[in-house]
């Protein structure tokens, strides 16, 4: 599968790629959303209703998020779960900080229409928020959804890219990635690309985040498990 039209503005999430509603207004990919309709009718089967936490995320989006947390008006989370105090931080270990769970805008895999977050809503109630903690997903409501994504997910095309901590990305086992597409964006994403994103956005100390940016795109941008090659899925 090939996608000849990937764009700079496509793989940095500055314009929309092409997109199709799959649930309450979250948008992915048109071969990510088939194939996520694909894995949710199976995980019905399993009495599993796999809903969306989110799917793309364009760069403004992912800015704001940024801000909000590079400016102390949204907790940061550090692997333990604990809130971390920015204020004691230097430039990079702040950006460090954030990007254990929040990706950097224009390096996030959210603006390529392949990656989502997902729960189980059938494990709990109609009203519950998913906070998206590992708690919730190792030993909580969203175990046995869990292990069925481990043992189904690569059927349709999905993988899990932060399923272990390597280092950069803690681990996240409710992020998923649709291959085909997401493995043409990693190629073709560099960093001078997101270079002339942040350079054309209003992020703040924007200058310290692109001096940073080459440990930056190894660390948390490339730095992700290994995506099985598509002939090792057909022998799957």
């Amino acid at each position: 599968m090939a996608y000849s039209d990937l764009t700079p503005a496509w793989l940095t999430g500055v314009e929309e790629p092409p997109l199709v509603e799959v649930s309450s207004g979250l948008r992915l990919h048109p071969d990510a959303g088939a194939a996520f309709l694909q894995l949710a009718a199976k995980a019905k089967t399993q009495g599993i209703e796999l809903r969306l936490v989110s799917a793309w995320r364009g760069f403004a989006q992912q800015a704001r998020i940024w801000q909000a947390k590079w400016r102390g008006e949204r907790p940061v989370y550090d692997a333990q779960s604990g809130v971390v105090d920015l204020s004691t931080l230097s430039i990079t270990e702040k950006a460090e900080a954030i990007m254990l769970y929040s990706a950097l805008p224009g390096t996030s895999r959210h603006h390529w229409g392949s990656d989502f977050d997902w729960y189980d809503a059938a494990a709990v109630p109609a009203d519950y928020r998913p906070q998206l903690l590992p708690e919730e997903y190792q030993q909580g409501p969203f175990q046995h959804a869990c292990e069925f994504i481990a043992a189904h997910a690569a059927d349709v095309g999905f993988y899990a890219p932060y399923a272990a901590y390597q280092g950069g990305v803690a681990p996240e086992p409710w992020h998923l990635s649709f291959m085909p597409l997401a493995r043409e964006c990693t190629s073709q994403l560099t960093p001078a690309l997101v270079h002339h994103a942040l350079l054309h956005s209003e992020l703040d100390d924007k200058a310290q985040l692109i001096a940073l940016l080459p440990e930056i795109f190894q660390r948390f941008v490339q730095n992700v498990a290994a995506m099985p090659e598509p002939s090792q899925l057909a022998k799957g």
